[in-house]
């Protein structure tokens, strides 16, 4: 291939990747002052679970970073994407683990038709109560070590709560939806929204346990955008 012939490939390259490949990326922040975490007392108390820490277990409901960034924050695209178009589900598998008495992740994203395994890294047992309102719920015991049990959602529901009966304050949650858009801020706050996104305008929604959900207008252009949300203390 002569050099005219390159350079022309590689133009069409990047405009099939500013046309085709996109990243959303930002910052969640917290507006206001976060009520400081709690002991989770219970742990202690508990025979099995309090052996596994030498430190107190503290609760999650706000984690709050660098420039006050909220982390576990699902910040998916609500808006905007091509009608009728539909995404297949990725192979890789969203792991949700019962590890010291508490859930890890505390907040997992999948897809549509995505297997998700619960696992149980604990040496006894624990329940999964999955508390949807829109896929069907299930309740099955955990007891070894190790064990995973795959589930697959059928439907689109953001803040489905797993809760273990067992041990009553232990709650994850998983948003599922139907596009690959979407992502967790980290413990700073930030996100990434990567994939096949055309260029276009769109809505962007992010969505907290607690401090619920608000969302911004975004235009993308040669793949790129960044979108910066803040959510009030609730």
């Amino acid at each position: 291939m002569n050099n005219t012939l390159k350079f022309a490939a590689s133009v069409a390259a990047l405009a099939a990747a500013s046309t085709f490949g996109g990243e959303i990326t930002g910052k969640i922040k917290l507006n206001g002052e976060a009520p400081p975490a709690k002991e989770i007392t219970p742990i202690k108390g508990d025979k099995f679970c309090g052996a596994l820490h030498t430190k107190p277990v503290m609760t999650r409901t706000y984690v709050v970073g660098a420039d006050k960034g909220l982390a576990n924050v699902a910040v998916y695209i609500k808006a905007g994407l091509p009608a009728g178009k539909t995404y297949s589900a990725p192979a890789t598998k969203p792991v949700i683990d019962q590890v010291g008495c508490v859930y890890e992740p505390l907040v997992t994203v999948a897809m549509v038709g995505q297997t998700v395994d619960i696992k149980n890294s604990d040496a006894f047992m624990h329940n999964v109560n999955c508390q949807s309102k829109v896929n069907k719920g299930f309740n099955f015991a955990q007891t070894t070590q190790g064990q995973v049990n795959p589930k697959v959602f059928e439907k689109s529901e953001t803040a489905i709560k797993l809760i273990c009966n067992v041990h009553p304050w232990m709650a994850g949650y998983l948003h599922v939806f139907d596009h690959p858009f979407f992502a967790v801020s980290d413990k700073d706050g930030n996100f990434a929204i990567k994939g096949d996104l055309p260029d276009g305008k769109y809505t962007v929604e992010a969505n907290h346990i607690k401090a619920g959900t608000v969302s911004g207008d975004i235009e993308v252009k040669g793949g790129k955008a960044t979108l910066n949300l803040e959510l009030a203390v609730k």
